[in-house]
């Protein structure tokens, strides 16, 4: 179930309460007349079944509650109401599989943004890939991969082809090249000062390297693992199943590539530094890819699904 807390222009009230009684899959509505200050108006509040939010929240913009008043949208983990129970039978699909489009796109918004914070995280990453590159280390390129946040601006730019945002792709497609490309220098910088320190060493890129090694040999198999934990990070985002998106961080070698690009020009080995960035290029490519049409198909399944049973029900209040 979601919360939704709106602030509604007095002369507008009843006509989202009327909105909110068509909309199946709506329980405890709330209205609390005349309290809201800035801006000033009546305070409505409801519970929807997640299979209907984002059509509601869509009639509310279309009555521009989103400019005149404000939407606020919350996640609810438990709901304890036979009311709660029978709205959610009553929604028409599946809460898993129902997109929030407005929710994607502020959290892709919010994770593409070319930050300290992020910066720090990718760099920090792809020197602990560099770590475990040089060592032959896969624990630490296992760890480096889960540290990375890389995904935020890769399904921020899936997020912005499919709602056809060029805003958001230019920002995600700056956070993503402009971040590796700081990481990428300051773990070449990293790398020298280790070999400063003899810490590093040239035979330690140009050895065997049994687990570490395919880092830097691109296949087909690469493409295939973005493209599959592409499919699988999309689908962790838009059912608000996070948790999966450590099992996708920890799939792809986008910060090891990084990593190892950065350590093998550093070391002036060429072949290691194209091999690693074709590597990296695959996988992010991979990732968009897989994302773009993962959410594509979302759309038009879940149009089709609304088309055939709309949660909102055409009701005296309901404006088209």
């Amino acid at each position: 179930m979601l919360h939704l807390r709106l602030i509604v222009p007095a002369d507008r009230t009843d006509e989202v309460v009327g909105l909110l009684e068509h909309t199946v899959g709506t329980a405890h509505l709330v209205v609390l007349a005349g309290v809201a200050r800035s801006p000033a108006g009546d305070v409505v509040l409801c519970d929807v079944a997640r299979e209907s939010g984002d059509e509601l929240i869509g009639a509310l913009r279309a009555l521009g509650i989103d400019r005149s008043g404000s939407i606020t949208v919350e996640d609810m983990d438990l709901t304890l109401s036979a009311r709660a129970d029978e709205a959610e039978r009553e929604a028409p699909g599946e809460g898993a599989d129902a997109v929030l489009w407005e929710e994607l796109s502020e959290v892709t918004h919010e994770e593409s943004t070319f930050s300290v914070t992020y910066v720090a995280f990718l760099a920090v990453a792809t020197m602990l890939a560099a770590c475990g590159v040089m060592l032959d280390n896969a624990v630490l390129i296992v760890g480096a991969m889960a540290v990375g946040p890389e995904f935020g601006p890769l399904a921020g730019i899936s997020t912005a082809l499919v709602q056809r945002a060029p805003r958001l792709v230019a920002r995600s497609l700056w956070a993503l090249v402009g971040g590796f490309a700081v990481a990428m220098v300051v773990t070449a910088g990293f790398a020298w000062l280790m070999d400063v320190f003899g810490l590093f060493d040239a035979g330690m890129v140009t050895a065997e390297r049994p687990n570490t090694g395919f880092i830097w040999h691109p296949d087909w198999m690469s493409f295939v693992v973005a493209l599959l934990a592409g499919i699988a990070g999309t689908l962790s985002l838009t059912s608000a199943k996070s948790g999966a998106l450590i099992g996708v961080a920890i799939s792809v070698t986008t910060v090891p590539a990084a990593a190892n690009a950065a350590v093998a020009f550093s070391y002036q080995d060429l072949q290691q530094t194209w091999g690693s960035t074709a590597q990296l290029l695959a996988n992010l490519g991979g990732i968009v890819v897989a994302g773009t049409l993962t959410l594509l198909l979302q759309k038009a399944l879940w149009a089709a699904r609304r088309r055939t049973d709309p949660a909102v029900k055409p009701g005296p209040s309901r404006i088209d």
